[in-house]
């Protein structure tokens, strides 16, 4: 069995090299650079769902093609809100989300990786986003305080989490009463072979780590979330059996929007 040490290293190690590297795609497939011939990274998100206004909005380097789903399209952000995004990356959902929130509201962006949270704070630089911060930390353990933020996106991150019940305690800490989680992330459709759980390079590519619709509604549950809700995206294993061809890995998880809300 692997270690929690052995795969919180092997997923750090993973979007180390992306933020270094510019590999789109690099959550989404064994190992850190994309085969060749794959889409480019805006490519890969207007075929998860965000437009090409979205692709164009963001500053140059922030979308690294490495979510699953598009977040923003179950947030309903209104200008004014505090957004939080757990594992921000290069910041492509929070650049988008403080469009949305506008001047008076803020975006906070917490990622584990520190090649990433100054590539991220680069592109705020860039983009001149005044309203955009990015944090240094763990999505178990945010560096984020009390009933402080009104929405948490999320985009193929969380699954990475070897205690994602230490996740959504955290998410359930910091909201506000009446926020709410828009969160897109892997769901197991069928139990997944030994081999695929053991194997460090699928933890790094947002498969070994998904959890069932089943467990994830309990885990929100326990942490104290209600109107919880779990959608399975039936056409994500079109891009999912390019994440480690020859697998069939599509036929064990799926892209799922996750919803809740603190109450």
């Amino acid at each position: 069995m692997k270690t929690n040490h052995e795969i919180r290293q092997a997923v750090l190690e993973n979007y180390r090299q992306a933020a270094l590297r510019d590999a789109p795609g690099a959550c989404c497939s064994p190992g850190c650079c994309s085969p060749a011939g794959l889409p480019s990274a805006n490519e890969m998100s207007k075929a998860l769902g965000y437009s090409e206004n979205d692709v164009a909005a963001a500053p140059e380097g922030a979308n690294m093609g490495l979510g699953c789903g598009n977040p923003q399209a179950i947030a309903a952000l209104r200008p004014g809100e505090v957004v939080l995004d757990l594992g921000a990356g290069g910041g492509f959902d929070c650049f988008l989300a403080a469009r949305q929130v506008g001047p008076e509201g803020r975006v906070i962006g917490v990622d584990m990786t520190p090649e990433m949270v100054a590539k991220a704070r680069n592109n705020a630089e860039k983009g001149e986003f005044t309203n955009v911060e990015f944090r240094l930390g763990e999505i178990e353990a945010l560096p984020v305080a009390d009933r402080s933020v009104d929405v948490i996106l999320s985009n193929c991150v969380i699954n990475l989490s070897v205690d994602k019940g230490a996740v959504y305690r955290e998410a359930f800490r910091v909201l506000k009463s009446g926020g709410r989680l828009a969160i897109s992330d892997v769901v197991t459709l069928q139990p997944l072979p030994e081999a695929i759980r053991e194997d460090l390079r699928q933890w790094a590519g947002c498969a070994a780590g998904a959890l069932s619709v089943k467990e994830l509604d309990q885990i929100l549950t326990d942490a104290g979330f209600v109107d919880v809700r779990v959608d399975v995206d039936g056409r994500s294993g079109e891009f999912i059996k390019e994440w480690a061809p020859g697998t069939k890995l599509e036929d064990y998880v799926a892209s799922g929007r996750i919803q809740a809300r603190r109450p």
